[in-house]
């Protein structure tokens, strides 16, 4: 009865200090937390009284000693993820070492879900490049600390297949798919890389067996068509999507001609392929995922159309020269390729020097040549490209002299001595 009593008029154990609620004014996500980390508290306001809310049941011991071990010693989780989250994506590997509980919140969704959406996810630029013995290598650059990143190995069937696709899919998967190995011939695999847990998984294969084909991204879809196979008919018409949120491939129209791609963009909603056909004629076509349909194009973009090229903020941007230090910008209203945004500092048409890719990184457009060094323009600024600001709007921000890693000193200066046979396959920006 004494134990009864005692029980009754026990003080409740309330910790104010522990809701949920008061971390962070712009973080109204970080409530979710406790449903993700284990032993994270309830959210109790801090206008409750403890005398008029009596504890009614013990916790249960489990309970008690998960809440013993907080994610940072003296802070309640909340709190503490609202500091993870702003911890540099470089440190994040080491963040994953620290303890289980670290690990697994670093190895979600929300952790990097809450990163995006207060807009503090960086994007990071992706190499895959291929040496002189036909190996396949790559790596990361961060271009906030301007450093080249190791990553994991490629899967082995990656490790020397030609011809294969690579693209991103919800910001964060690399996936590579399709190709040729050496070996086996042409594949249907599909694997793809979390840049938030910096591993290699499994996707479902694809229909065909294909390589060298063209690939892209439309809402969050893969689509691939075209390429060679091994098969009666070398040439493919064929083509397939593959949805992530189904996880399953689907055949879509086939092309109106066989046709080998060697070069494609994404741009007002179309998909726009040039390539060669059976007969080795130059071929374009144009996808209209809502229609489902293919078209012939004939039109001033795809007549003046260069590699590499790429859909940024509404307009058309590709390479003008072989080193990558002048734009153009399709025209759409004289259907030409009529604007330059010019750096006025050519490097030189080396294979080393050459542009192996155009992307967009953080609002900008980036160039990335065979020897790893990478120039940044800002084309928000550029009015047109007239004019002798305009080469003012191009910066380098990697170079010879910023590989600072020794891995990457070694790997360059492997490259260096074989640079006319060492060249980038793809290259790609993900977000973490």
């Amino acid at each position: 009865m004494r134990r009864e009593m005692d029980r009754v008029i026990q003080p409740p154990l309330v910790d104010s200090t522990a809701c949920l609620c008061r971390v962070d004014a712009s973080l109204k996500t970080v409530a979710g937390a406790k449903r993700y980390v284990p032993g994270t508290k309830l959210c109790l306001q801090p206008d409750i009284k403890p005398s008029i809310h009596p504890t009614r049941n013990k916790p249960a011991r489990g309970d008690r000693s998960r809440n013993q071990s907080p994610l940072l010693p003296g802070l309640p989780d909340d709190l503490a993820i609202a500091c993870l989250i702003r911890v540099p994506r470089v440190e994040h590997c080491k963040l994953r070492l620290v303890c289980k509980k670290w690990y697994k919140l670093l190895s979600g969704n929300f952790f990097y879900s809450l990163r995006k959406s207060l807009g503090i996810a960086e994007e990071w630029v992706y190499v895959i490049k291929r040496d002189r013995d036909g190996k396949i290598s790559w790596h990361a650059f961060d271009p906030i600390y301007q450093l080249w990143q190791p990553l994991p190995p490629v899967p082995k069937e990656y490790s020397e297949a030609l011809g294969f696709g690579c693209a991103v899919l919800s910001g964060c998967h690399l996936y590579l798919f399709g190709g040729k190995d050496p070996l086996k011939g042409s594949m249907r695999r599909v694997v793809f890389y979390s840049a938030r847990t910096n591993k290699w998984h499994r996707a479902p294969d694809m229909l065909r067996r294909r390589h060298f084909f063209g690939s892209c991204v439309i809402n969050n879809c893969l689509y691939v068509a075209g390429g060679e196979n091994e098969g009666v008919h070398r040439t493919m018409r064929s083509a397939e999507v593959y949805d992530p949120n189904r996880n399953r491939w689907s055949f879509i129209s086939e092309m109106s001609t066989a046709m080998v791609p060697f070069i494609g963009v994404v741009y007002d909603g179309k998909w726009y392929l040039k390539g060669l056909g059976s007969h080795r004629q130059v071929l374009s076509e144009v996808y209209q995922p809502e229609m489902d349909s293919w078209f012939p194009v004939y039109n001033g973009m795809v007549t003046g159309w260069r590699n590499p090229s790429v859909s940024f903020n509404g307009d058309l941007y590709a390479l003008d020269c072989k080193d990558g230090c002048k734009l153009r910008v399709y025209d759409e209203v004289t259907d030409s390729w009529s604007k330059h945004i010019d750096s006025k500092m050519h490097l030189g048409n080396s294979q080393a020097l050459e542009a192996a890719a155009l992307v967009s990184l953080n609002g900008k457009l980036c160039v990335i040549r065979n020897n790893m060094s990478i120039s940044v323009v800002d084309v928000s600024k550029s009015d047109g490209g007239r004019g002798a600001t305009a080469e003012h709007l191009w910066e380098t921000i990697a170079g010879k002299s910023q590989l600072r890693t020794m891995v990457t000193n070694l790997w360059s200066n492997l490259a260096g001595r074989n640079r006319l046979k060492s060249h980038i396959v793809h290259c790609q920006v993900l977000q973490a």
